[in-house]
């Protein structure tokens, strides 16, 4: 479905739909169409960012591009109208006057012309037209305008800035939609000590984080000066700014969910890291005879395959670490299906895609189901839904040239596990030392769901296959 609006018999307004589930904003990329130009149903009229990947959105109706309301590079909440189009060219009603571009548009009320409800989206259903508008007050709006610009212009000059005040509404709490009060809830946060940067003086999930992050890093490090809470400000008000001294670029986009995702992730789930270094000699061989391997022509075939594959088995031999913690009803859920996440580098920043039901994959479904989704992501392709649902999570590392690490998980997930550089090195095979091809792997557990024996016992089994790749035969 997709989000629109019809504001006379002539012209009509296509709004920023929700293109995955829950999604309040995106960014504009990149216009397809101008003002005057001919757009047909279903004709892609421009590329938006969500916080999960790049999209297409085509237009639901014929007719010549009156006004673009957004210009590109434009972060636009759900439910405003971004674009007009002249359905009926040549008539001789009169044409609404155009709204400034980059300006958010005020909608009215649409509850004495439309059905309550959730607004139709492009994916499922967004949030409530209700819930992403707020109406001005009186006297706040501007203040708190003019107080992000004092900020940014203060930060910018090299001086501390004045935090503005904390807005409430009519019965004395701090402005924030409900999700952004149970994360603060959920880090310790009291939102009366929030500084707010969000349109009216609402409270974002920014807000939460920056105000969670140096509490934890004062906590770690009692000594180490605390951020200044200007720099979140400055950081999302300006564009991309240079001297000889620095350079400033605004987050948002896939940048900016990784930034929540991470600190969210960091802050909630208490991590556990394991590391075992072991030899892969035997399975560097493997690779190399399946390369030649007929079933296995017209895919990829490299060490990560192998890898998967062990993790998948080991995750089959200790099905309880493939589980999600669910803090509301405070429950462990145990996953009988693995959508295995690889972590993927990419021009737009790091996305973690899944391979949706790999435990029932053969070796070479899931060679092709791998290139395939690296391809994919390498070409910004990805879509959100493939990076939903997942269970566990590979991150190769050692492609950069790196030993090890300590993965964060994905929100959600039990476990990930990071993969560093296969090298050549001296190794004691058979009571000699010899040159054998050795790694190191590191497990990242969730320790509210994941024991040590049992994250232990996995992380064991993932290097006893990858000692002895004949393991894959008789445990799988």
């Amino acid at each position: 479905m997709t989000t629109m609006t019809q504001t006379s018999a002539r012209f009509r307004e296509f709004k920023m739909p929700d293109v995955g589930e829950g999604l309040t904003e995106a960014e504009i990329l990149k216009w397809f169409v101008q003002p005057g130009d001919t757009v047909t149903d279903g004709q892609v009229v421009c590329e938006v960012e969500t916080a999960k990947a790049a999209v297409e959105l085509p237009i639901p109706f014929d007719g010549v591009v009156h006004e673009l309301r957004f210009s590109e590079g434009t972060t636009v909440d759900v439910g405003q109208v971004i674009i007009t189009v002249d359905v009926a060219p040549g008539s001789d009603e009169e044409a609404p006057a155009p709204a400034p571009v980059q300006e958010p548009v005020d909608e009215p009320d649409a509850s004495a012309e439309e059905p309550k409800g959730r607004t139709p989206v492009l994916v499922g259903y967004g949030v409530a037209e209700s819930s992403t508008k707020r109406r001005p007050r009186k006297g706040a709006a501007a203040p708190e305008a003019a107080a992000v610009a004092a900020a940014v212009q203060a930060e910018l000059n090299g001086h501390a800035a004045p935090a503005p005040s904390v807005l409430e509404d009519p019965v004395g709490r701090p402005l924030a939609k409900p999700p952004v009060r149970k994360l603060a809830k959920d880090l310790g946060i009291d939102l009366a000590t929030v500084v707010p940067t969000g349109k009216d003086g609402i409270i974002t999930r920014e807000d939460v984080h920056a105000a969670a992050a140096p509490a934890a890093v004062a906590a770690v490090a009692p000594s180490a000066p605390a951020p200044s809470v200007s720099e979140p400000v400055a950081a999302a008000a300006v564009e991309v700014t240079s001297s000889a001294r620095e350079t400033r670029i605004p987050v948002k986009g896939v940048r900016k969910a990784i930034a929540q995702a991470m600190v969210g992730s960091a802050f909630t789930a208490p991590h556990v890291t394991e590391f075992v270094t072991i030899d892969v000699t035997r399975t560097m061989k493997l690779v190399a005879e399946l390369k030649e391997d007929k079933d296995m022509a017209g895919v990829r075939v490299n060490p990560l395959l192998i890898i998967a594959k062990a993790l998948l088995v080991a995750i089959k031999r200790n099905p309880e670490v493939n589980a999600a913690w669910d803090e509301a009803n405070q429950e462990i859920v145990q996953k009988h299906y693995v959508n295995l996440g690889i972590a993927a580098a990419t021009p737009r920043g790091l996305i973690v895609p899944n391979i949706k039901d790999a435990h029932d994959k053969t070796l070479p479904q899931l060679a092709a189901a791998l290139g395939e989704l690296v391809t994919t992501a390498r070409d910004g392709k990805t879509s959100p839904a493939a990076m939903a649902g997942g269970t566990v999570t590979i991150t190769n590392v050692g492609v950069f040239g790196v030993d090890t690490g300590t993965p964060i998980l994905n929100p959600g997930e039990s476990a990930i596990l990071a993969v560093g550089a296969i090298k050549l090195q001296p190794w004691v095979h058979k009571g000699k030392v010899k040159p054998r091809q050795v790694t190191t792997l590191a497990l990242s557990f969730d320790h509210r769901l994941v024991d040590g024996e049992l994250g232990s016992k996995v992380l064991a089994d993932v290097a006893a296959i990858l000692e002895q790749p004949k393991r894959l035969i008789t445990w799988a």
